[in-house]
């Protein structure tokens, strides 16, 4: 089987020959690792099973305006003197007085597509998969502000909804372009929770984003595509309703806020699972052996009969301690 063969056989409930997995790093992680081997050029050997596609024009997505401020292609600036990977938000752009007025980026522009074409056809064994960040709620507090995003789904209605269907408009346009293109998955990352439990609560969540969420499922379902969503947090109140909607694929999976086989046994038919790896406990604190311990039994109990795929539950942070990455992708690469 290809890695592809793999994660498609996942995705379709069945056993693939080994489970396919997927490895990222933030940049200090990255650094270590290539410290760690010797090798500034491991990451091309780890056999990750995806080919990763970004709907952005070429040099858009950030560009560093100042030193270590970085402005995305919405104009939102962000501080990266300590984050070098994301950073903070450091502007505010959308008020109540220019939300139907200000400027989105082009959707349709054809430079955030065109290399789609050739980078799937180098990589023929991988899964294509789009990813869009930031991509409803992020995108929304991003642009207005946390605070001002989540009091106005309190307080002031009308500015959230409209808010949020302007940019549910850019992301069906950006889902129509992209899904044209000979992609498996396509990826949305927006994050709705944190340790304990969704941020705005259950009854927000479904007033405000589940339509919106529904409607961006069933855009990507109508070209014949899988849906994927990164969500951080304690979200699993809200997987039928993921379900409902049209999920295939939840990341990233985490096990420190969620029971990740009790999961597996309670939604394992709808949804295929990508993470499980503990980024908070494990790899930074464990030893070499629990690394080895975990990833196995991840391998055999939430791999068993497909609907898995192997992860760290985020990127790699620059706390896990490089011999047990190294573990990790030992045991991955050995199935």
């Amino acid at each position: 089987m290809t890695n592809r063969d793999r994660v498609l056989a996942a995705l379709r409930h069945q056993q693939p020959d080994s489970v396919p997995y997927d490895i990222q790093f933030t940049v200090p992680a990255r650094t270590r690792m290539a410290e760690y081997y010797g090798d500034p050029a491991f990451e091309s050997r780890l056999g990750n099973c995806f080919t990763w596609l970004r709907p952005h024009p070429p040099g858009a997505r950030f560009e560093e305006v100042k030193p270590d401020i970085w402005a995305d292609e919405f104009g939102v600036r962000w501080d990266r003197h300590v984050d070098k990977d994301i950073g903070v938000v450091c502007n505010r752009l959308v008020t109540p007085d220019n939300v139907t007025d200000f400027a989105f980026p082009d959707p349709h522009d054809p430079a955030r597509y065109e290399s789609f074409a050739a980078t799937i056809a180098a990589h023929p064994d991988e899964a294509a998969l789009v990813s869009l960040g930031f991509s409803l709620f992020e995108r929304a507090w991003t642009l207005a502000g946390m605070e001002n995003v989540l009091m106005a789904m309190a307080g002031d209605v009308d500015f959230a909804h409209a808010l949020l269907d302007r940019i549910l408009e850019f992301n069906l346009a950006v889902i129509e372009n992209a899904c044209a293109h000979e992609i498996d998955i396509f990826r949305f990352g927006d994050d709705w929770g944190q340790q304990r439990g969704l941020l705005m609560g259950p009854e927000l969540w479904r007033r405000f984003i589940k339509p919106r969420f529904h409607a961006m499922c069933q855009a990507v379902k109508a070209h014949g595509k899988i849906t994927m969503l990164h969500c951080c947090g304690k979200v699993d109140e809200i997987f039928p309703d993921l379900i409902e909607c049209g999920l295939d694929i939840f990341n990233p999976f985490q096990p420190e806020v969620m029971d990740v086989f009790d999961i597996k046994r309670t939604y394992g038919n709808d949804l295929t699972f990508y993470g499980g790896i503990s980024i908070q406990r494990t790899l930074p604190f464990g030893t070499v052996q629990q690394v080895r311990d975990e990833v196995r039994r991840l391998l055999d109990v939430v791999g068993e009969q497909g609907g898995y795929i192997a992860s760290p539950s985020h990127d790699i942070p620059g706390d896990a301690r490089p011999e047990n990455i190294a573990a990790m992708i030992d045991v991955l690469q050995s199935q």
